[in-house]
């Protein structure tokens, strides 16, 4: 059995947990062993977006060392995943013996829906979904790892699931981290082009691979009084999406 462990990111924890459980879920169902260390902390991808690389290096020496001795590093958030396997090692580039270590660690970690479809070969994740849903490529996961394909491998296994492409779906949401705080009119005017392409689709449902992108977008929907649900492809994929919808509470 091959052993993982999960980093389950800031924004799951903090504003999605089922996210992380539905990851855990998928995995096991690979045929996966997940630990979920419970030293792990952000990956200090706000710190480093700001140029505050001091704080990031100081939050990634505590990250690499948790995840020391784990084969592979599985991250249900392609930016998160982007931030482990891009910049880690460029934050280490003058201390070798870290720049090592942060190395390691970038070689062993994924995304989670690549490393199912890549590393573990699924195929079926043995989930239904009654309902048209349109996919957003979030642009770390994208640009940066190659996601794009794979999602839509899985989905494409689901019974019930029609998959309508959305007009320019690889554009960004207006996230971007700390952009959307920076340049909050630029982002509004991004995320409301995306939604407005969204809708357009004529699907129901937005499913997407990283939790900044979708609440963002399910923030603006909301604002906007949009009928169109919002889940992280892993809950749909995992059988999970019993739950209200992102941004919609409990209520």
């Amino acid at each position: 059995m091959i052993e993982v462990a999960l980093f389950v990111t800031c924004l799951v924890d903090l504003h999605r947990p089922n996210v992380g459980f539905a990851a855990i879920r998928l995995l096991e169902q690979a045929g996966c062993k997940v630990n979920v260390p419970e030293s792990q902390v952000c990956c200090g991808q706000p710190a480093f977006n700001s140029g505050d690389d001091e704080s990031a290096r100081t939050i990634a020496r505590q990250l690499i060392q948790t995840f020391e001795g784990f084969e592979y590093v599985v991250v249900p958030s392609g930016s998160c995943a982007g931030m482990l396997v891009k910049h880690y090692p460029e934050l280490f580039a003058d201390e070798p013996e870290w720049k090592e270590r942060a190395e390691s660690l970038a070689a062993r970690c994924h995304e989670l829906v690549s490393f199912l479809v890549d590393t573990m070969g699924m195929e079926d994740p043995q989930a239904s979904f009654q309902g048209s849903v349109t996919y957003h490529d979030a642009c770390s996961g994208l640009r940066e790892l190659g996601i794009k394909e794979q999602p839509r491998k899985l989905m494409a296994a689901v019974p019930g699931l029609e998959l309508r492409e959305m007009e320019e779906t690889e554009v960004c949401c207006g996230f971007g981290g700390t952009f959307c705080v920076k340049f909050p009119d630029i982002s509004e005017r991004m995320v409301s082009d995306k939604v407005a392409l969204a809708e357009q689709s004529g699907a129901g449902t937005l499913l997407g691979g990283d939790m900044g992108c979708l609440l963002n977008i399910s923030g603006r929907l909301s604002r906007l009084g949009s009928d169109m649900q919002v889940y992280h492809v892993a809950e749909v994929l995992a059988g999970m999406s019993d739950v209200p919808a992102i941004g919609k509470g409990e209520r």
